[in-house]
């Protein structure tokens, strides 16, 4: 078996060092251009091709990022037919790449702010705050209705991470759930749409300094240096059409409780269990309880409150500060007199939040949520100090691969941009795709590639620095622009939610004790249905200026028929004798 593995790593290497002198052949063969998307031609489009393909066969987000990376500064480095000194050449550009972006104050802020949200979650969990919040919600569920809408709200409760959305959801309404005869796949599914939805829309979540980031990148890739990436941001969420689809679709289901596909045979079933008959379950899945709160923990919501609230209302007020500064210390007169006569009107706190540093004041947040968090511990007597900061120091290890991914995502779009991938793209593509098509195909494209990598966050780093240029120079319109990065940030979503390795997909499984295989094969039913809808009356029609507001109307209209017509009505166990919902 060794023989047989070194014989493949040494087959890998040789074809490896041989691609990489077939590419510096050819490359020396290109007429001398100073412009990189000129020099290289068709070539500029390998290092995301690299990534993408890689991410497809080896699942591995980081190393297909990180090779992506390094065949893009080989092929700057090219000089000669010498490719030992050009790969010596490139990691050392790579290397330089990776520390200029740690070194950036904005970078710094965004992964600061990553790591310190994953704390607070940490902490608010040990605190019992997580565990008390749940099981005051699960109160109120009386009936297969209102449990439904009860493990949905909850899910939008907890708004802040979608690895914590599914590991804290499932396990609290799994018993109230079972109790009412709803089936392990729903409950699954319903967490699993309440995860990376819900965490992808949001103003205060682990997901915004990724997405805030590419925004940032893409937007100084097109020349706008000076525009914030947070109010391009808060224009997108009327565009993310899947997010708001698919949680507007869990509550059309609760409500009608019509179901189709494999998910009403599941539901079928769960209904005609006996309520004396044990819930049968695949041996190989576990509860994840990773998040349990610590044995002398004070089960009381206001655990949960006060670090989240802090952490909310913190962002919020550093956000305005923040942009309140920017606008004080800028030259548009306009916004000065704007702050100075009316700084708290709609307008003025709106212009103030668009202004804003996200990193900044997002790590300004998260930091004081932290302190108080640390500070409650240690007051109700949890844990000493020490042992909080450890706590609080474990909840940042999960986010550590979040903050991997993003140095790679910043050093692919640098080498994207040097070789000129996206100039490339633009002069080929801008007069071959028809304008209204492109939101729906960047969606498409985007679903295919998260699909497969099971991985979001991977997705989003390599098409983004792609679809911003390609979108601007297509059509150089800010509605046209944000409704093409809304389409990569919800189809990487869509494509993260139907896939069987996603990370989410797995922990929503697991949370929900149901078997993995069949919450896939329930889910993937609904989530196509749902994007279905998307890009025929979202995005396509949003390719051609129609507003927002009228494709979520119909949106809405068109699930509820499809549903209709699709569907059946699985009515609640014993429904003669079933507890009733209260009176109003």
């Amino acid at each position: 078996m060794a023989i047989n593995r070194n014989i493949k790593i040494g087959l890998i290497v040789s074809i490896s060092l041989l691609a990489l002198f077939v590419l510096s052949l050819v490359i020396l063969q290109q007429p001398h251009a100073e412009d990189n998307s000129v020099r290289f031609g068709v070539l500029t489009i390998i290092p995301p091709l690299v990534a993408i393909l890689l991410a497809f066969i080896t699942k591995e987000t980081i190393l297909s990022l990180f090779l992506g990376v390094f065949v893009g500064e080989f092929m700057i480095c090219v000089t000669d037919t010498n490719i030992f000194s050009t790969i010596v050449n490139s990691f050392l550009n790579l290397s330089s790449h990776v520390l200029s972006s740690i070194s950036d104050p904005w970078n710094a802020g965004i992964l600061l702010q990553c790591l310190l949200i994953g704390g607070v979650i940490q902490l608010v969990a040990n605190l019992g705050g997580t565990r008390a919040l749940a099981e005051t919600l699960s109160k109120y569920a009386k009936s297969p209705r209102s449990a439904q809408i009860i493990t949905w709200f909850l899910g939008i409760c907890v708004f802040f991470d979608d690895y914590a959305n599914s590991l804290i959801v499932g396990p609290i309404m799994r018993p109230v759930t079972d109790k009412l005869h709803i089936s392990r796949e729903k409950l699954a599914f319903i967490v699993d749409s309440t995860a990376a939805p819900i965490a992808g829309i949001m103003i205060i979540s682990t997901w915004i300094g990724l997405e805030l980031s590419l925004i940032q990148d893409g937007l100084n890739n097109i020349g706008f240096t000076s525009m914030s990436a947070f109010g391009i941001f808060l224009q997108t969420i009327p565009y993310r059409f899947y997010n708001i689809f698919v949680l507007i679709f869990i509550v059309i289901t609760a409500i009608t409780l019509y179901e189709f596909g494999p998910m009403k045979n599941a539901e079928i079933k769960a209904r005609k269990r006996k309520d004396d008959e044990p819930i049968t379950e695949n041996n190989e899945i576990v509860s994840y309880n990773t998040l349990e709160p610590a044995e002398n923990a004070k089960i009381t919501i206001w655990n949960a409150i006060i670090p989240i609230g802090t952490l909310i209302i913190g962002s919020l007020i550093a956000f305005y500060w923040s942009g309140y500064c920017s606008i004080l210390e800028g030259t548009d007169q306009t916004l000065i007199t704007l702050m100075k006569t009316a700084p708290l009107s709609f307008e003025g706190i709106f212009e103030a939040l668009s202004a804003s540093d996200a990193s900044i004041a997002l790590f300004q947040a998260a930091l004081l949520a932290s302190i108080v968090a640390i500070i409650m511990s240690v007051a109700e007597k949890i844990c000493t100090i020490g042992e909080a900061i450890n706590t609080w120091i474990e909840g940042m290890k999960p986010i550590v691969i979040t903050c991997v991914i993003l140095l790679l995502a910043w050093s692919l779009g640098t080498v994207i941009n040097e070789v000129g991938t996206a100039d490339y793209l633009v002069k080929i593509l801008s007069s071959t795709i028809p304008y209204w098509s492109v939101p729906a195909l960047i969606f498409l494209l985007d679903a295919l590639i998260s699909f497969a990598t099971g991985t979001a966050y991977g997705t989003m780093t390599i098409l983004m620095p792609l679809a911003i240029p390609l979108a601007w120079n297509i059509k150089p319109e800010f509605g046209f622009l944000i409704c093409c990065i809304s389409a990569v940030l919800t189809g990487a979503i869509f494509g993260d939610h139907c896939s069987p390795i996603s990370d989410t997909t797995i922990m929503s499984s697991m949370g929900s004790g149901c078997d993995h295989i069949k919450h896939v094969n329930t889910q993937i039913s609904y989530s196509i249905f749902v994007a279905i809808i998307v890009i025929v009356i979202g995005y396509i029609p949003a390719g051609f200026g129609v507003p927002w507001y009228i494709s979520l109307i119909l949106g809405c209209i068109t699930m509820y028929i499809g549903l209709k017509i699709l569907g059946e009505k699985v009515p609640p166990h014993n429904e003669d004798n079933k507890n009733k919902e209260p009176s109003k």
